[in-house]
């Protein structure tokens, strides 16, 4: 498809989108002429019987709206608090009265046809208008008699016709042009009449980082303990070793040369073991690639000890706060890790980008698919590292593949320079 025939189709897309929610508005009112009307049969019981189902039958008109904004305009609307529940039916309309998530709801599907839902349906009708004078008018004007206007222009002869034709023609491209502004306009009011006032969001907000900060503090809490496990379990055992064989050795350095120098060997190879447990140890709380070199290089070393065949495509805008490298790469390696483990998979792609502020690091493996967040601790704790961070992972992992893990880390560059490449293992 030619840059021409794309600039043509998106207002075309767009128009369409915008004749699809106007029509959409008529079912949104009849979905809140259904709530109000168990609201209003409340005084003689029976509302209590149809209003569950009727804030039921909204949510999931409230629940399309947002996926559907979301996809088509951009404005991103957190998911609402599920609706509540009671084992009896007069408690499940009690409760529904009492959630706020219910009234806005409610809210959404009274005003939002009469606002968002006549806004988009202005570009249709400016479209449909101008199509009319346009490619009717100058073929059946002769016919309508001497009243015929055509918005401001009357059509009685040849000239006016070819002027409404010309008008028409104007109408279809101010429509068209109108399409992508007013999508834009019709998520942010649906944003204003769906999405949480902002109590709610600065209480969950609140809430998830006392939990995030609740989960940095035992993660950190696990590594300070898996740390001093490994030293007190490696290299100290091996040192307190070294020491007593060093004695050994003193004591026969007289009397028994060949068996001192044996020994002194041994203190040798445990020094040397010792010493790589500790660049072990070091490695895994800091690894120097990263330090010196940055994310992609550090991912690029991953990629090349990997049995799998792993290709990276980075392209950052330089350095990242050293924090957000650290996340990102402990991460990427538990997905590869993940990859190798269970997917059965022979290729996986590492992608590292920045996008609106965000570190977006998305690996792609070809295995057999069907991966489980529930099942096993490695992406809870990937979940929870990143958490620390403000950060996010989403995992689709259709059966049959391809399994596709993406995390996002809000990240400030730290450098000017730009690291771009791409590098195959």
């Amino acid at each position: 498809m030619t840059d021409r025939q794309m600039r043509f189709r998106g207002p075309l897309v767009a128009l369409a989108r915008c004749q699809r929610l106007s029509l959409d508005a008529l079912v949104t009112s009849l979905r809140g002429l259904a709530a109000l009307g168990a609201l209003t049969l409340l005084p003689v019981g029976l509302g209590l019987l149809l209003l569950p189902s009727a804030a039921g039958l909204l949510r999931r008109g409230s629940d399309r709206e947002r996926d559907r904004t979301a996809r088509w305009t951009g404005t991103v609307l957190d998911d609402p608090e599920p609706l509540p529940t009671a084992p009896t039916v007069t408690g499940r309309a009690v409760a529904v009265l009492g959630s706020h998530a219910f009234w806005r709801d409610l809210a959404w599907s009274c005003f939002g046809p009469w606002s968002t839902g006549l806004l988009v349906a202005v570009p249709p009708t400016l479209v449909g208008f101008g199509l009319f004078g346009a490619l009717v008018q100058p073929f059946i004007w002769q016919y309508l008699g001497p009243d015929n206007w055509y918005a401001f222009v009357p059509v009685e002869s040849t000239g006016t016709a070819l002027a409404a034709a010309a008008l028409g023609l104007a109408f279809v491209a101010g429509g068209l042009w109108l399409t992508v502004p007013v999508l834009v306009r019709y998520g942010e009011w649906t944003g204003k009449l769906l999405g949480d006032p902002y109590a709610t969001r600065l209480e969950r907000r609140i809430g998830q980082l006392t939990d995030s900060r609740a989960d940095a503090l035992d993660t950190q809490a696990a590594e300070l303990r898996r740390i001093e496990r490994d030293l007190h379990d490696g290299a100290q055992a091996r040192l307190v070793a070294l020491g007593l064989t060093l004695d050994q050795a003193d004591r026969l350095v007289d009397s028994d040369p060949a068996a001192a120098r044996r020994l002194l060997g041994e203190v040798r190879a445990s020094s040397e073991r010792a010493l790589q447990e500790l660049r072990d140890l070091v490695h895994g709380i800091l690894p120097p690639v990263l330090a010196d070199r940055g994310l992609p290089d550090a991912v690029r070393s991953l990629a090349l000890d990997a049995f799998l065949d792993v290709e990276v495509d980075a392209d950052l805008p330089g350095r990242l706060p050293a924090a957000v490298e650290g996340a990102a790469y402990f991460a990427v390696a538990e997905l590869l890790a993940n990859a190798g483990k269970h997917s059965g998979g022979r290729t996986v792609r590492i992608r590292l980008r920045c996008v609106d502020g965000l570190l977006r690091a998305t690996v792609t493996d070809d295995g057999r698919g069907g991966a489980d967040p529930a099942r096993g601790s490695g992406l809870a704790g990937v979940r929870r590292r990143l958490a620390a961070f403000d950060g996010t992972l989403a995992l689709v992992s259709p059966p049959g593949g391809p399994t596709t893990a993406t995390l996002e880390l809000p990240c400030a560059s730290s450098s000017p320079k730009t690291s771009s490449s791409s590098v195959t293992a």
